[in-house]
């Protein structure tokens, strides 16, 4: 690892490498440097692409290296095959794949048996011809050397078999040793008598999962099957020793799942999947001719060939009837007439190998949608403490896992689901075993007198059983064996809890999830040294776990609580009585059947009566059950991606294959409505075209104004803003826009025309755009309108949402019929999205937003189901009085504005009547200027217009006005007409379920949500035609899949005709808690970035508007040409510098604070005292100033800084009541979020850690808009290759902190170009020493204040903080700023001694650090860890519980379950400080004007002296 970090690989091992003179260990160090970087995560392929002819003659190399003298040991044998499964997981790197794919061609048949290779000739046909040609080439090329060529020993070709032969030796005679065999190479297992080699069983799961990689992506499949089914890996795998062996419990597991995917129900020469029919009838025509092939020939088998399929195809009644074969007979059936494997290979001569190999081809296979249907949704203890399934955190990528991965390519839609299922549900199992590790702990369990388990503590999230008793079991539905409900009933008492606990278990609701505990600790507490070697169930005394449902909870009376079905009317509500609580659950049946099966063949326990615990979870955090129901229902439907998005879905096919000019039914011409401000916006939006402007009727328009309409011209069709996902410079991009030479530019018809008059009223005026969008956003909406995929990378303040608003407002009015749904990550996001469409011209009628985000949307209007019903209704009512007012107007009876009905035929007879005999008395009276003020029907009704309608002087202008009026009344009968559904809909779900699935035109909701959901979307008929999604580089794959199939199938075709991707895979991925899931299995690739890692073009935004141009340049290097607007480079404020900041960005390097620099109370709990420090003085000194806290953030890599600046904070600001900044966070919990000055801590002094993920850097780099100051060690930080472009800029300016003490306000003219008279402070004391200094001197000016009022005041009393601040600071009075000026301290503060400050800053840190220590021991221990006792710490407790929220991306940070202790004193200190503020009225803050002035002035004539003795020192 640090010859990695040393950049060990691009220095000098790639450099000096010359393919034929390399040596062995030459080559081999690059092998291990690649497999190095692998696991770090970061780029592996980078520096080879500077020599591509040397990176192929190296990958022969490495292919030459088994054939060279020097034999492997087998330690570099496993880091062969690790970097095999690198390259073969890099396919989408040409450089890689154009040697590694060589491996796996036709050509490798050369290498089958004889009987094999026909036999898959025959099954597939189409091969033959190109069999043929193979062998045609190969003899003329043999002919042409003059000597005969054996293909099957060329290198390309032998290469695989050998490898597999290889392994299956080392399998067969090198694992499992006599004594005496033992060779050096060995490193024996002491503990198992010397018998296992762990090194040989590493390399045995290295070699599974390397096939099982290759088996699991079609290009590499197509071949390779047939030559693992010849050599019969699974087969002799099965009948290893280490098989069975308790080592072997992950190989094993492993070489199921090799099984699984060697008979993968797909067809691999063509793609398609099988479906269970197609599966089903290949294995009776097998067997079939199986069969006949044994009455022909197989005399003895004759009463096996006559017997029927059914009661032959298990696997125990095919291998007793073969028992009647000799060795010898079964060799020559399976070996010569079967040839399913050869006579040569040297296991032919095994019985109990030929039988395997016999049964495994003919047996019936169980479907894969049977077996997912058969597993339960609830983890069982015996998953959750699985290591090779469920790692702990600490995983570190050297071993292999018996887990699926999620790479490039997917066989099918069923192989997509299957895999992120099995992914989605062991990362909730994680999930919940840390809960269940944290709470059972605190209820101290022990045996009691009488043998029977109680408990002595208690735990919020868990309660004793008072009974459990299962009360329904339901026959199983027709073809299944597991019955089809379990219910049960669990009693509780919540009569120990405090209010607020028993609220929250009196919360539960139907659909919440619970497990039931079987907790039986040992009689004796187990001793260090048991504890040490015992499991984490052996140490909590844990038997048994299940997973249930809430269907219903009632009272102590059996009153039913928290009804949502309407069985209880909300008058007739009552409160919970008692403290028994009876919940009614529903069990998993397919675990209920696995149970009940254990219990009844082989006299297991009944798992059913030992519960003695019910546990529940966080709501937000207990979703995982709807989301897998989701994923099965998926499975178990035949899923129909749209056409065009399948291939691409899959990864296969032309990666641009869905972009818009590829698709049929374009839209010609595209109204843009308010897109273009003017018309110098669209000449510069299409600068590669010769803009013509036209009026509606064809004439040329010399002065156009916006709206516009544009007809879609040839050459746009053909070129795009989109470029391949996988291209990545600058070249390409001009390309696009710049041809050769200055050819004439193509024409541009641009459509001026006149929209017709919305009304005559405010409110009829549509809102319009005020944004100038760049040429990139024009291309990424003309894209987003168009049907197809859509995908558009958006780099950090460039205006992602505003070009997705303007895309759906588009939509709207071109396409006013479709349905688009909106899809978001968080439910922030979603609002801001959400908010930005209410400013746009869509009716607030045909918006919703569904979910529990709802209540934060900053509007008075309320948008959610029941709002927008509640609004429909109030609604009609308005405009009801808006038909009586007309019908009086027309003197007509007032009752047609009774129900919508009346108003309808109202509009027909009259109004509408009346419109048309006005216009046909107008079209012959066009003469005359005053007809249309004179006969107009409707004067009256519009008598109350703000302006006059009509002007007399011009019909055309008064036919306009006329026009305008009449859309006003067409649009209140429109709406009506739209209201009449929630006329004759009574009920209130009937009226919210119509307006979701037919009146709402734009529906909005997380990714979360809609998986939860996705069954009550379908049984309600929900449709949509388009897809957006904001944030999608942060969403699951899963999540990302889900809401595309969110509606049925029409006729076996997808509805969908749209889906837009907006997000930005160059910042952090989707959240994976465990850090395995995310490394061995990549499931933190969202769908977005796997399409550009495919090569799907995208449109990537060019033009920031947050940062200082000078900031974005930390990490605009990471995006094609991503350049500022016009407004960062005009603006004032970014072009002034800092106050009393020299630059607007610095590296701040920060050496040992106290002797030490990083520190881990607990693993993965990163901290450093130092950096905490030194920051928390510069927020202070920035607040001293007259920053306000608003506006500053202080950021941090690792939850542990986190919590520790949040303490610093608190401890150091609270005196002064100086607020908290705006957010103390994390940088992956502040994505998405910006501030004007950010502070950041990268904590890190050993190794650079998960920072070496560059899009956690780009995270970091682009939060700042005005100052962005970063706090780290630099000799560890510069030397990271990864991040040398950002660091390289950093490093251009002082690594020491250079202030402008000169200026004391937040404002300054100073040019940012100008540094001003620079102090720089030389470390984290230095610091301190200032901000102590004038915290001491504001101390004396409040004072001073309070004391000595001016003559016509009385004296006021001093506030309670600022008397306690004197004894409390007062020895910090004579501390000095640095020896310059220590006489001016000690003159005006009167000399206390540094001896004082030094204790008490001693003092501080010790508490700090102490206080830190025992939150991250609370929040991080693995289990022992979490021993807090809970019973003794009442409500204090009770809050640190839970954990935090604040997840950092990536799981190397396990403080998932941080407490939240410390967020909670922030809020009560930030409270009190608050208000002792507001009633002492201190002039220490920005909160009153005049204090800060008269301190801003005296604090300028202090800081002026001191400037002044310091130059004469």
């Amino acid at each position: 690892m640090i010859l990695e970090v040393s950049q060990y690989l691009e220095n000098y091992l790639w450099p000096h490498f010359d393919p034929a003179h390399a040596s062995f260990e030459h080559v081999m160090s690059i092998i291990l440097m690649v497999n190095e970087k692998f696991r770090e995560n970061v780029a592996a392929w980078t520096c080879f692409h500077d020599r591509k002819d040397a990176f192929k003659g190296f990958l022969w190399r490495v292919l030459k290296l088994k054939e060279e003298e020097r034999a492997l040991n087998m330690a570099e044998k496993t880091n062969y095959l690790l970097f095999m499964i690198n390259s073969f997981q890099s396919l989408e790197d040409e450089l890689v794949r154009e040697t590694i794919l060589q491996l796996v061609s036709l050509k490798l048949w050369n290498t089958l048996s004889f009987g094999r290779l026909q036999m898959e000739l025959c099954l597939n046909p189409e091969l033959i011809k190109k069999w043929t040609k193979i062998k045609r080439r190969e003899a003329k090329e043999a002919k042409k050397a003059d000597q005969p060529i054996d293909p099957s020993e060329m290198l390309e070709n032998k290469f695989l078999r050998n490898l597999i032969e290889e392994f299956l030796e080392i399998l067969d005679s090198k694992v499992i040793l006599s004594n005496q065999d033992a060779g050096e190479e060995s490193v024996l297992n002491e503990s198992l008598s010397g018998q296992i080699d762990d090194s040989c069983v590493l390399y045995c799961e290295r070699f599974m999962e390397f096939l099982i990689d290759m088996l699991s992506q079609l290009p590499t499949r197509r071949f390779l099957r047939p030559l693992v089914a010849d050599v019969a890996v699974v087969a002799k795998c099965h009948l290893s020793a280490l098989y069975t062996h308790e080592k072997g419990r992950l190989f094993a597991q492993l070489v199921d799942l090799l099984q699984f995917y060697e008979g993968f129900e797909i067809n691999d020469h063509s793609g398609t999947q099988l479906g269970d029919d197609d599966v089903l009838q290949a294995h009776y025509s097998r067997f079939q001719a199986f069969q006949l092939l044994a009455f022909k020939q197989v005399p003895k088998l004759r009463d096996f060939a006559l017997s029927s399929i059914g009661s032959l195809h298990k696997r125990a009644d095919l291998a007793k009837k073969l028992l009647v074969l000799s060795d010898v007979e079964l060799q020559d059936l399976v070996c010569n007439k079967l040839k399913l494997i050869s006579a040569k290979d040297p296991c032919s001569g095994r019985r109990d190998f030929l039988i395997e190999v016999l049964v495994a081809f003919f047996e019936k296979r169980q479907s894969q949608k049977d077996a997912v249907n058969a597993l339960p949704l609830y983890p069982n203890e015996q998953i959750m403490w699985d290591e090779s399934l469920v790692p702990s955190i600490n995983y570190s990528g050297e071993g292999c896992l018996a887990l699926p991965k999620l790479n490039l390519q997917f066989l099918t839609l069923h192989d997509y689901l299957l895999r992120n299922f099995n992914l989605f549900r062991l990362e909730s199992t994680y999930e919940i075993r840390e809960d269940i590790q944290e709470a059972v702990p605190h209820l101290h369990a022990y045996i009691n007198n009488e043998g029977e388990t109680a408990f002595r503590g208690w735990s919020r999230m868990a309660v004793p059983i008072k009974e459990f008793k299962i009360t329904e079991v339901k026959q199983p539905n027709i073809g299944e064996v597991k019955p089809s409900a379990v219910t049960a009933d669990v009693t509780f008492s919540i009569s120990s809890y405090r209010h607020q606990i028993k609220s929250e278990w009196d919360a539960l609701k139907e659909h919440d999830v619970l497990f039931l505990l079987s907790i039986r600790p040992s009689f004796e507490p187990l001793s260090p040294e048991e504890a040490a070697k015992s499991t984490v169930p052996e140490r909590l005394g844990l038997q048994y776990v299940r997973g249930c449902e809430v269907i219903e909870i009632r009272d102590e009376e059996g009153t039913l609580m928290n009804d949502f079905t309407g069985r209880i009317k909300r008058e007739e509500w009552k409160p919970p009585k008692g403290e028994i609580r009876t919940v009614r659950v529903a069990l998993d049946t397919a675990q209920y059947h696995i149970d009940v099966t254990e219990t009844a063949e082989k006299g297991a326990e009944n798992v059913y009566g030992t519960f003695n615990i019910l546990m529940r979870r966080k709501p937000k955090e207990n979703n995982f059950k709807a989301i897998l129901e989701s994923i099965r229902d998926l499975m178990n439907e035949t899923c129909v991606v749209p056409e065009w998005l399948h291939n691409i879905f899959l990864g296969y096919g032309n990666p641009s294959a869905a972009q818009w000019m590829n698709m049929p039914d374009l839209l010609e011409v595209i109204d843009f409505k308010d897109t273009f401000l003017d018309a110098s916006h669209v000449q510069q939006s299409f600068p590669d075209y010769q803009v013509t402007f036209i009026n509606s009727d064809g004439t040329e328009n010399l002065h156009p104004s916006p709206p516009f309409k544009i007809r879609l011209s040839k050459k746009m069709r053909e070129s795009s803003h989109a470029l391949p996902g996988n291209v990545n410079s600058n070249l390409t991009v001009k390309s696009n826009n710049i041809a050769d030479g200055e050819p004439q530019k193509e024409k541009l018809i641009v459509e001026s025309y006149i929209p017709a008059d919305p009304g005559p009223y405010p409110q009829d005026k549509p809102k319009q755009n005020s944004v100038r969008f760049t040429p990139t956003q024009i291309g990424a909406i003309i894209s987003g309108i168009q049907p197809g995929l859509t995908m558009v990378v958006g780099p950090p303040g460039t205006g992602k949402t505003d070009t997705a608003v303007q895309i759906l407002n588009v939509l709207y009015h071109n396409c006013p019929s479709q349905r688009t749904l909106i899809i978001t990550h968080s439910n922030q996001a979603l609002n801001d999205l959400f908010e930005k469409i209410m400013q746009r011209d869509v009716p607030a009628r045909y918006l919703l937003r569904l979910g529990q985000g709802e209540q934060e949307l900053a509007t008075d209007l309320d948008f959610s189901r029941q709002g927008r019903v509640n609004a429909m209704l109030v609604r009609r009512l308005e405009l009801l009085g808006e038909v009586s007012k007309l019908a009086r107007s027309l003197r007509l009876p007032e009752d047609v504005g009774y129900t919508c009905e009346t108003a309808a035929y109202f509009w027909l007879l009259h109004v509408y009547a009346r419109w048309e005999q006005f216009l046909a008395a107008c079209a012959q009276n066009q003469d005359k200027p005053s007809f249309v003020k004179d006969r107009f029907p409707f004067s009256e009704f519009f008598s109350d217009t703000p302006q006059p309608i009509f002007t007399g002087e011009s019909f055309e202008m008064d036919m306009h006005a006329a026009k305008g009026c009449f859309k006003h009344l067409s649009i209140i009968f429109q709406e009506l007409e739209e209201c009449r559904a929630f006329e004759l809909l009574k009920s209130t779900v009937e009226r919210a379920n119509y307006l979701m699935t037919k009146q709402a035109k734009i529906v909005a909701m997380t990714c979360t949500h809609a998986a939860l959901k996705r069954r009550d979307f379908l049984q309600l008929g929900f449709k949509f035609d388009n897809l957006l999604m904001e944030e999608s580089a942060q969403i699951l794959e899963i999540e990302t899949f889900i809401p595309m199939l969110l509606q049925r199938q029409e006729d076996g075709h997808a509805r969908l005709k749209r889906c837009i991707l907006i997000g930005d895979h160059h910042q952090l991925p989707p959240v994976v808690k465990n850090m395995a899931f995310q490394k061995y299995s990549h499931m933190d690739q969202s769908l977005f970035t796997r399409f550009v890692r495919l090569g799907v073009p995208y449109i990537e935004l060019n033009a920031q508007g947050r940062a200082r141009p000078s900031i974005a340049e930390l990490y605009n290097w990471r995006y094609r040409e991503l350049g500022d607007l016009p407004y960062v480079r005009e603006q004032a404020i970014f072009h002034k510098a800092n106050a009393g900041f020299s630059f607007e960005y610095q590296l701040v390097d920060v050496p040992d604070y106290k002797g030490k620099g990083e520190s881990a109370p607990s693993p993965w709990f990163y901290q450093n005292e130092g950096e905490a420090e030194y920051i928390v003085s510069v927020y202070i000194y920035m607040r001293l100033i007259g920053y306000p806290a608003t506006k500053i953030s202080i950021l941090t890599t690792y939850n542990g800084q986190k919590l520790l600046i949040r303490d610093v904070i608190n401890k150091r600001c609270k005196p002064w009541n100086i607020e908290p900044p705006n957010k103390v966070t994390t940088v992956d919990k502040f994505q998405g979020q910006q501030n004007d000055f950010i502070l950041l801590s990268l904590v890190r002094t050993r190794f650079v850690g998960h920072l070496r993920d560059v899009r956690r850097l780009i995270v970091a780099m682009s939060r700042a808009r005005l100052g962005l100051y970063v706090f780290c060690r630099r000799s560890l930080f510069e030397q990271c290759y990864e991040l040398q472009p950002t660091f390289q800029l950093l490093l251009q300016r002082p690594d020491k902190l250079a202030l402008n003490l000169e200026e004391c306000t937040p404002f300054t003219e100073r040019p940012l170009e100008e540094t001003g008279n620079i102090h720089y402070i030389t470390g984290t004391e230095d610091i301190d020493h200032l901000v102590k200094f004038r915290l001491e001197h504001l101390r004396q000016m409040q004072y001073m204040q309070y004391y000595a009022p001016p003559a016509n005041e009385l004296p006021q009393a001093v506030p309670e903080n600022i008397a306690d601040a004197i004894p409390s600071e007062n020895g910090n009075a004579g501390s000095a700023l640095n020896d310059a000026n220590e006489h001016m301290a000690v003159e005006e503060n009167g000399g206390a001694t540094d001896t004082v400050i030094d204790n008490r800053m001693e003092e501080d840190g010790v508490e700090a650090k102490d206080d830190m220590t025992q939150e991250g021991n609370k929040g991080e221990g693995s289990g022992e860890g979490h021993m807090a006792t809970e019973d003794t710490q009442g409500e204090v407790q009770a809050s640190t519980n839970d954990k935090m929220e604040d997840a950092d991306a990536t799981s190397t940070d396990k403080m998932e379950e941080a407490n939240a202790m410390p967020t909670d004193k922030m809020e009560e200190a930030n409270a009190t400080s608050t208000d002792k503020t507001e009633e002492a009225n201190a002039t220490s803050t920005d909160k009153t004007e005049e204090a800060n002035a008269t301190l801003t002035d005296k604090m300028e004539e202090e800081n002026s002296d001191l400037k002044d003795k310091m130059d004469e020192e």
